[in-house]
């Protein structure tokens, strides 16, 4: 068990780099790729959850780690690990492969091939970015994400893909580059790319004090545009409605707000708390401008992209509040987003594939014709408005409490206005697209219901939004080990910012 537990994250980034292989090597006829991908998605997913089944919580720091010499000048290493912070997100994204190879299956037709090559090679990249520990390595995978992305859109997009796709690299490798230049300059102060050496060199003083201000900016402004945190968010609409199904679903959210609690609040505790006051207005500001413009829209892939920067923003709150359970809520919402959007959009692609429009006014009395459709449906948007009992309530209650508690009682109730503006969009597109009178395309375009390989992925995803909701109990001891310091020697992102102890250059922590 040792050795399997030593190699854990190694298998687990290279079982979709093994599977993108043999997708390329095999001929594109009778959705053999899609097998191939499928399968190397379900094994993959196995393979992460190894990580919770073998997790001690009684150890503290990171664990499954690898530390091995890459590169000898600069002195860049081969450094993986997680903690109760990345365990799920890396399962997460486990789970969310197999989920996008079902909602590809019918929706590419043609270049099979090159498609699930970049999408694997995509799972990949976002494994890299949870589980590296040496920031070179962080950046590499953290820019790999971007390619097979905007590649993708640019290939499979709906109307404009390549000049949506130009877009969505622009805004995103552009604000990665000031990071580029302040992770060098962090390893020309401590001779070290390492998170952990970073970060104690950087509490204890050992770092100049004033070039960090910058350094952190630099690290929230990619990580910002990258949630997308308002107003960065520019891309986010057009990629929604552009790009493919299985790429939509992660576009958005985990990498930067995971970046985010990791690099940013984590190596820059005491700036991020100066920051904290202008990021929760932004939040705030995020939060009701996306559900207002959700309620407006006409096309479900752009009301799901403004519903997404409400929910986001929503995390981006709970982050900056810096509070324990506002933290926790924030990396049980970052889930509960993912299984919820995940679940949308399956459901919302297959209703494209069966009637061939994102138009909300071309629908209606879609109940009678797809029941199981609707009511997985419902289900879903029922989890993402926070019905309690599902798992989005769990998320939002920690976080609007903590909020109304322990950082204003105004930006609380300005937040929850926006909660319950969520329920009112999709309430209004459930009622739309699938009861009401029976629209002209519904009546004319005979469609089957949902099928087994669809059913087969969304009804474990409804059956876990429940679990997720009424036992939360499970996910949230490996999300507290994270931020909850179990242990006073270990260096704990959240321990600079309640602890009474004096801070480098005089402030209090």
């Amino acid at each position: 068990m040792d050795s399997i537990n030593s190699s854990i994250l190694t298998w687990i980034l290279l079982a979709p780099l093994v599977g993108a292989v043999l997708v390329a090597l095999v001929p594109d006829r009778a959705k053999l790729p899609n097998w191939i991908a499928l399968l190397t998605a379900l094994a993959t997913f196995g393979l992460t959850l190894h990580l919770p089944a073998h997790f001690d919580l009684g150890h503290g720091g990171f664990q499954f780690s690898i530390n091995l010499q890459w590169i000898e000048n600069p002195a860049i290493f081969y450094h993986v690990g997680v903690d109760g912070l990345s365990l799920w997100l890396v399962v997460l994204t486990g789970l969310l492969a197999p989920v996008g190879v079902i909602a590809s299956w019918s929706a590419i037709k043609e270049r099979r091939k090159i498609f699930f090559v970049l999408f694997l090679l995509q799972q990949t990249a976002m494994f890299g970015v949870f589980v590296s520990l040496d920031m070179m390595l962080y950046y590499a995978f953290w820019e790999l994400s971007l390619v097979p992305m905007a590649i993708l859109i640019a290939m499979y997009g709906r109307k404009d893909g390549p000049k949506v796709a130009l877009k969505f690299f622009l805004f995103t490798f552009i604000s990665s580059a000031p990071l580029l230049v302040a992770i060098l300059w962090l390893y020309s102060k401590t001779n070290s790319f390492d998170f952990t050496v970073l970060q104690n060199d950087i509490i204890v003083g050992l770092v100049p004090a004033e070039p960090l201000c910058w350094v952190s900016v630099a690290f929230l402004f990619a990580f910002a545009v990258k949630v997308p945190v308002f107003p960065l968010h520019g891309w986010l609409a057009d990629t929604f409605s552009e790009a493919p199904v299985a790429l939509a679903m992660v576009v958005a959210g985990k990498l930067g707000l995971y970046s985010m609690l990791r690099f940013h609040v984590g190596l820059f505790p005491f700036q991020a708390r100066a920051a904290a006051p202008y990021l929760i207005a932004l939040a705030v500001i995020g939060i009701l401008y996306g559900a207002c413009l959700a309620l407006v829209q006409q096309d479900f892939w752009r009301l799901l992209a403004f519903a997404a920067l409400s929910h986001l923003s929503l995390i981006t709150l709970g982050i900056y509040g810096f509070t324990y359970a506002g933290s926790a809520g924030a990396v049980y919402q970052i889930l509960n987003h993912g299984v919820v959007d995940g679940a949308l959009f399956v459901l919302l692609g297959a209703l494209e594939t069966r009637y061939s429009t994102s138009e909300i006014a071309a629908y209606g009395g879609v109940a009678g014709k797809l029941p199981r459709a609707a009511t997985l449906f419902v289900i879903a948007s029922l989890a993402m408005i926070g019905l309690p009992m599902l798992n989005s309530f769990v998320g939002e209650f920690l976080i609007l409490a903590s909020t109304f508690n322990g950082v204003s009682r105004s930006w609380a109730v300005a937040a929850a206005l926006g909660v319950i503006l969520s329920a009112a969009y999709m309430l209004w597109l459930v009622q739309r697209v699938f009861y009401g009178p029976e629209s002209e395309l519904t009546r004319s375009k005979p469609a089957a219901d949902l099928h087994f390989r669809e059913l087969a992925v969304l009804w474990p995803l409804a059956l876990l939004m429940l679990v997720m909701g009424l036992a939360p109990s499970y996910w949230m001891p490996f999300i507290e080990a994270a931020v909850h310091p179990q242990n006073r020697h270990e260096v704990r992102y959240l321990d600079f910012v309640v602890t009474p102890n004096t801070a480098p250059g005089g402030g209090q922590r």
